[in-house]
């Protein structure tokens, strides 16, 4: 399970010649509880794509969580926070991320993408292969990173 902030990224394209809409990203919080008395395993977060994706942040904590467009960076330049409706195609992808966090839950959680499409329109649920994703405070807890230089985990 993530602990504290969980990143999740998907990439949006359109398979046939029209394009669709992503209309509004909905957070659903599905169980709430309180968070494990674990040790805390920090990875590293990766490098970047060859797209510039949407950025929204939620606060796990809130009583209804809401995803809220953020600005982002790309080498440098400001980009501005991304407002719905953005528009897809096969030959324009979009790339979603979604920073979750909370200092006070064990979540599950999900997200519901409504689009509209040449065929019809929908809801995607983003989540973990059908499972809710899962994010867990981490304050207070024991933290550990991974030392690439020592091959092994440190304080």
């Amino acid at each position: 399970m993530h602990a504290g902030t969980q990143i999740v990224e998907v990439t949006l394209h359109g398979t046939g010649g029209g394009a669709v809409v992503l209309e509004d990203l909905e957070v659903r919080v599905a169980a709430r509880r309180k968070p494990p008395a674990w040790n805390v395993y920090q990875m590293s977060q990766g490098c970047g794509g060859g797209l510039t994706p949407a950025a929204f942040a939620v606060n796990l904590d809130a009583p209804r969580p809401l995803a809220r467009p953020v600005a982002g960076n790309d080498g440098g330049s400001t980009l501005p926070a991304p407002v719905f409706p953005l528009r897809v195609s096969a030959a324009e992808p979009v790339v979603l991320r979604v920073e979750a966090a909370t200092t006070g839950c064990d979540c599950d959680w999900s997200l519901d993408l409504r689009w509209t499409g040449p065929s019809g329109s929908g809801t995607l649920r983003i989540d973990d292969g059908g499972r809710p994703l899962r994010t867990s405070a981490a304050t207070g807890r024991p933290v550990y990173g991974y030392a690439l230089e020592q091959g092994r985990w440190a304080r």
